[in-house]
């Protein structure tokens, strides 16, 4: 083949693809939950020192930066990439499934840290044009409450940064296609637990002479499920779903205590803290018409993504020059998962981008199934889209 100047770019493409799945499938090999990425955060460090780029100590436990500075003085923007996985045990018979029972890469934060160590590569190729730094870090614990963002922020990750970026898989984008949104992204999400007790268990031919405690966690269930859109305005986005309900050993015994909990997510926080207090009310009171001791506990709410308009706007500018018109995909709606994103967008300015990460039926699997999976040409696209935005942003601020 005759290598020119139109054909090096997809050569280094491919260059840049092998070495990214390479380690993309190694972390996918290896999962490890939330504030456990021993394993993962030694791989990558191992990967950017071969590369000649230089680790920080630990950040928030598990978590670390490396840093490229420029040739020329100019701000900081920062580039995060998420690290644990899911506990779900993966349905795949891809050769490089997951070998640790029980936990898989369910949310692609393999490719997330792949796409994180293509930027960092990238970015030191091209210090020629960077005026300031990249700030590329890789943050333990996304996928639960109390999440990794905000001990990355108490270990001082955000010091001196004037912009932060990151990306999320998309299964329902194809591989060379980004979204962008202005606004919220993704929903702010309250974690909760209803407990309904009594002072007994109960025979179960005998529900009268007791506190069915089965029976009114169903009741209050019911009226949960029926709060949004009768309570709130049905213009504005919010779903409360049950994933857990617990209560209860033999089938002839009314339990002295259930359990059942769940999340309530909503686009905005005004809406999100009206239903918080909407569930409390509501789930006391048919508490106390039918007897039993009934106890909500919020944990803490994880905000919204909310990307800030002129970083959208550069970002999707970027996606077109580099990759062209059909790239920039357009977002109407938000999404109503969650995100811990978000904490850094509290702080400072900067966009969430979406990834298609769909190439055939294999990857097109939604985010936390069993058998999701990624088209791995999704990775330098992502590498080369982000890093252009990072050095644009700098050069604009400088």
């Amino acid at each position: 083949m005759q290598i020119t100047d139109a054909t090096r770019p997809a050569l280094a493409d491919l260059d840049l693809r092998s070495e990214l799945s390479t380690l993309r499938r190694e972390l996918h090999r290896y999962p490890e939950l939330g504030f456990e990425e021993r394993a993962t955060a030694e791989r990558l460090r191992s990967w950017l020192v071969e590369r000649g780029l230089e680790p920080s100590a630990p950040l928030a436990g598990t978590g670390f930066m490396v840093e490229v500075e420029g040739e020329r003085p100019g701000p900081t923007v920062a580039y995060r990439a998420d690290m644990d996985a899911l506990p779900i045990q993966e349905a795949t018979d891809v050769p490089y499934r997951s070998c640790t029972p029980g936990v898989m890469h369910a949310c692609g934060h393999d490719g997330h840290m792949a796409i994180g160590c293509g930027v960092a590569l990238l970015a030191s190729r091209r210090r020629d044009e960077i005026a300031g730094t990249v700030r590329v870090f890789f943050q333990p614990c996304e996928e639960r409450m109390p999440s990794g963002g905000p001990r990355m922020i108490a270990d001082g990750v955000l010091d001196g940064v004037a912009a932060a970026y990151a990306v999320h898989l998309e299964p329902t984008l194809p591989v060379g296609r980004f979204g962008f949104r202005s606004g919220p992204l993704t929903a702010a999400c309250a974690p909760f637990v209803v407990t309904v007790a009594s002072d007994k268990s109960g025979h179960s031919a005998r529900p009268h002479e007791a506190v069915d405690t089965v029976w009114v966690a169903t009741q209050v269930a019911t009226e949960l499920y029926q709060l949004v859109g009768r309570v709130t305005d049905a213009r504005k986005a919010a779903v409360l779903t049950l994933c857990r309900f617990q209560g209860g050993d033999a089938l002839n015994v009314i339990p002295a205590r259930v359990e059942f909990g769940g999340t309530l997510r909503c686009v905005d926080g005004e809406t999100l803290a009206f239903l918080r207090e909407k569930v409390r009310r509501v789930a006391g009171a048919l508490g106390a018409v039918y007897g039993a001791d009934v106890d909500v506990h919020f944990e803490p709410s994880l905000p919204a993504v909310v990307n800030t308009a002129p970083e959208v706007v550069a970002a999707r500018t970027a996606a077109v020059d580099v990759l062209g018109a059909e790239a920039a995909v357009d977002l109407a709606l938000p999404s109503m998962g969650g995100e811990d994103f978000a904490y850094y967008l509290e702080r400072v300015p900067g966009a969430m981008v979406r990834v298609g990460s769909a190439g055939g039926a294999d990857t097109r699997y939604p985010l936390h199934h069993a058998r999701f999976d990624l088209d791995e040409a999704a990775l330098p696209l992502a590498a080369r889209l982000m890093t252009e935005v990072c050095i644009r942003d700098l050069t604009s601020r400088s």
